[in-house]
């Protein structure tokens, strides 16, 4: 059985489209083509079940037609919408591109100066030239390159330098 901490949200799949099986794809991470995977994993009824992939081309940088495995009409292709996508967290940590912003959800950050636990990453906002971290209790850290001064796949944390009086705000 899949868990979600296995797993990282990457899209969701939209309308069915033709009739041979193909189901529009809206990704905000395209981890999936940089580290070939076989198969993505769908939420169906609260349940993670993988799906193989059996091709896929790209509309935009954004959107992509997806083709599985056994799912050959129209019909079977439309009781995939609405879908959340996942994809396996051991298979994008061999991405050599780096980690994904979507990959980093449900990591710790961890505060270099005193060694603590801050918080764990809920989202990333990456809808600005700033990006922030939200972290679970809902405040805002700030994702810059020169404040991380390392993340831990493994452990699932990010160590950051964290200016003085940030988490005070």
């Amino acid at each position: 059985m899949i868990r979600k901490e296995e797993v990282y949200q990457i899209g969701r799949l939209g309308k069915a489209h033709g009739i041979r099986g193909e189901v529009s794809f809206l990704f905000d991470d395209d981890v999936f083509d940089r580290v070939d995977a076989d198969y993505l994993i769908l939420d169906i009824d609260g349940i993670l079940v993988p799906f193989f992939i059996e091709e896929y081309r790209f509309k935009s940088d954004s959107n992509a037609l997806m083709k599985f495995d056994g799912i050959d009409t129209l019909e079977r292709a439309r009781e995939l919408t609405g879908c959340d996508v996942y994809f396996p967290r051991e298979l994008s940590e061999t991405d050599a591109d780096g980690i994904s912003w979507a990959a980093i959800v449900g990591f710790d950050i961890i505060d270099a100066e005193s060694g603590k636990t801050v918080g764990r990453i809920a989202a990333v906002d990456d809808t600005t030239i700033n990006i922030l971290f939200e972290l679970e209790d809902g405040r805002l850290i700030p994702a810059s390159e020169e404040l991380i001064i390392a993340i831990d796949q493994q452990a699932r944390t990010i160590t950051m330098h964290l200016p003085a009086g940030l988490l005070d705000l």
